[in-house]
């Protein structure tokens, strides 16, 4: 197995691990403020269908992205006012979320995404790689980390920025109070309901980033639920990465290595079942699930009440 073959493989398991990655920093912020996410499913699929009928009508990927992101932040808008307004049952809201998602761009992309298209209809292609200058001439590194789409990059960086904005602001730190003790944030002057609803939305809008992806950057169009679960293991990366941006990212790259074995050995090796190799990361998935149980946020899930 020579370098090239390696430096490939790690090029696909680090584009592969991005939705994964993006989906779990919006899951980070929803619950790091206390607020549970399973909706990032749903986030991300209509992110990517609101991308590629824009994207499409238009031939614009700029105006595919920014309503992708609208439609992702709306869902999340939805999940935060159900959630903390009328406090309902946040495994409940989510999974709502999730139908009304795969119910509503299915029938829109039976309407208007399936060939032959109505009048109107433009197109779009991929966003093209972006190769670092000079970096990207570097061997073997050059490869894996310096020649992706622009999606790839955002997300690299979102880690460290994250990371950051979390553990070394005044943002970061009121979000960690209101997930871990609300009571005690009000106490001292922050803004519970705010704190939650904007990092809910900020997070509906990275879980869109991970959608956008799917469509405008990897596949070139749009499917009936075409994330596959990809939202639920980015809330199962989140927890095994201990709600930190950095965990989150080495656990989507744990599933997207999965995800690049899985390629590269159904090209080498077409004579096995694609469906069994189609199965290892959410085999991966279940094995994360059982084996590491991290503590969550104390106030997550719960529904707070202002004296």
């Amino acid at each position: 197995m020579d370098l090239g073959f390696i430096a490939g493989l790690l090029q696909v398991t680090l584009a592969t691990a991005t939705p994964i990655a993006l989906g779990a920093f919006g899951g980070l912020f929803s619950e790091r403020s206390g607020v549970v996410n399973i909706a990032i499913e749903g986030m991300m699929l209509t992110s990517a269908m609101t991308a590629a009928f824009i994207a499409g009508m238009t031939g614009s990927l700029f105006w595919g992205i920014m309503a992708g992101l609208t439609a992702a932040g709306l869902m999340a808008a939805l999940h935060a006012v159900v959630s903390i307004r009328y406090k309902t049952d946040q495994i409940i809201s989510g999974t709502v979320i999730n139908f009304l998602a795969a119910g509503l761009t299915g029938h829109i992309y039976q309407i208007y995404l399936v060939p032959p298209y109505p009048g109107g209809w433009v197109g779009f292609s991929t966003f093209p790689k972006v190769p670092i200058p000079f970096l990207s001439k570097i061997p073997f590194f050059g490869t894996v980390f310096f020649n992706h789409q622009p999606l790839v990059y955002v997300m690299l960086i979102s880690v460290f920025v994250i990371h950051y904005v979390l553990f070394y602001t005044p943002w970061g730190l009121r979000m960690r109070a209101v997930g871990e003790h609300p009571k005690a944030a009000d106490t001292v002057g922050i803004n519970v309901y705010f704190t939650r609803y904007a990092n809910v939305i900020i997070g509906g809008l990275f879980a869109g980033l991970a959608g956008i992806w799917l469509t405008l950057e990897w596949v070139g169009q749009f499917t009936i639920n075409m994330t596959t679960g990809r939202g639920f293991i980015a809330l199962a990366a989140l927890i095994f990465g201990r709600w930190t941006p950095f965990g989150a990212f080495g656990a989507a790259l744990l599933f997207g290595l999965a995800n690049a074995i899985q390629i590269r050995t159904q090209t080498l090796f077409p004579t096995i079942p694609a469906e069994l190799l189609q199965m290892m990361p959410y085999v991966l998935t279940i094995l994360v699930a059982a084996i590491r149980r991290p503590i969550p946020p104390a106030a997550v899930g719960v529904p707070y009440e202002k004296e």
